[in-house]
């Protein structure tokens, strides 16, 4: 089977991304310099098909990282990255560099060893906060924030490489993404791992801002069949980027509303102050999606919450009651 290179590989998609190739029987190089993902995510129980793990720890922003990890590539999975809006705020220089100087080095290394396709993980915070809904890849982006402006920059650069070069690019707008290995720790955590090892534990779940603010969420799972179909389609899709979300939005109060439906509890969030950056509104339209990659989300909100919920609450304890 061929051998496919996964950046940011041993992070919480990355990793699941990882896993599901080896399952495919897909050889696997994972380069990633660990300050965020963990090898324990690599941690998998090899299949009867499974192919082979290779690891290199290194940087993504160091251009002969870049061209090491390239060499010998079918398909670049480009996962890795600073993905946080409150932490670009925060250090600017460190998210650009990770993001936007990263994919424009694998870019460069990808042409140069001449792979067959690059797909890389985008975001749908390069939308910003226009008040049209749903979100339409044809609108005009209008970053809040240096990772959003990060990200759209990497769109920009893939698509010329495409358009000069001829690189098979294919990018993938991620909305609101969780679901297992999902890290409820960092400060930057996403809500829904955050809310849920909250409520496991007996705690209010800390919501910024009034919690009306309304998500697109999905799970880890449709981001992975996603890449995949990304990896196998059409030439029609080269050059352009793709929402990839459930088509439905939630507010976040209504979202732990379904959290303490799972485990039986009625906790009530407490609010803190909106942070800067923050979109209050966000809806994928998936149409195209749906029509050049042939994907949709076979995993809805509610199926999706008992998956990661479970999983959760094997490693965080529930508060005595």
């Amino acid at each position: 089977m061929a051998l496919h290179l996964v950046t940011g590989g041993a992070g919480f998609i990355g990793s699941h991304l990882t896993e599901r190739l080896l399952a495919d029987g897909h050889d696997v190089r994972v380069l990633d310099d660990f300050s965020s993902g963990k090898e324990a995510n690599l941690g998998f129980t090899p299949s009867a098909k499974g192919g082979r793990l290779e690891t290199l720890r290194g940087d993504v922003s160091d251009m002969e990282t870049a061209r090491s990890a390239v060499a010998g590539v079918e398909c670049v999975f480009h996962q890795a990255a600073i993905p946080s809006v409150p932490r670009s705020i925060g250090n600017p220089a460190a998210t650009h560099r990770a993001n936007a100087t990263g994919t424009l080095n694998l870019l460069i290394a990808a042409c140069d060893a001449k792979v067959d396709r690059f797909v890389y993980a985008s975001s749908s915070s390069v939308y910003g906060d226009t008040p049209t809904l749903p979100k339409v890849e044809t609108m005009t982006p209008a970053p809040l924030s240096p990772y959003a402006i990060s990200k759209l920059s990497a769109e920009h650069y893939a698509r010329v490489f495409h358009r000069i070069y001829g690189l098979p690019t294919i990018g993938l707008r991620y909305f609101n993404i969780f679901g297992p290995r999902q890290d409820p720790t960092s400060q930057y955590a996403a809500v829904v791992p955050r809310f849920i090892t909250a409520i496991a534990a007996g705690r209010a779940p800390v919501v910024y801002g009034d919690g009306e603010q309304t998500r697109d969420f999905n799970y880890v799972g449709n981001a992975v069949e996603a890449n995949l179909r990304a990896a196998v389609c059409q030439s029609s899709a080269f050059g352009m980027s793709f929402n990839i979300a459930c088509g439905k939005r939630i507010s976040l109060l209504e979202l732990i509303d379904r959290i303490n439906g799972i485990f039986g509890t009625r906790i009530a969030p407490v609010h803190e102050e909106s942070r800067p950056g923050d979109v209050k509104h966000s809806l994928a339209d998936i149409a195209a999606a749906e029509k050049h990659l042939q994907w949709r989300p076979a995993t809805g909100l509610d199926e999706a919450l008992r998956i990661t919920a479970d999983w959760f609450s094997r490693t965080t304890p529930r508060a005595e009651r």
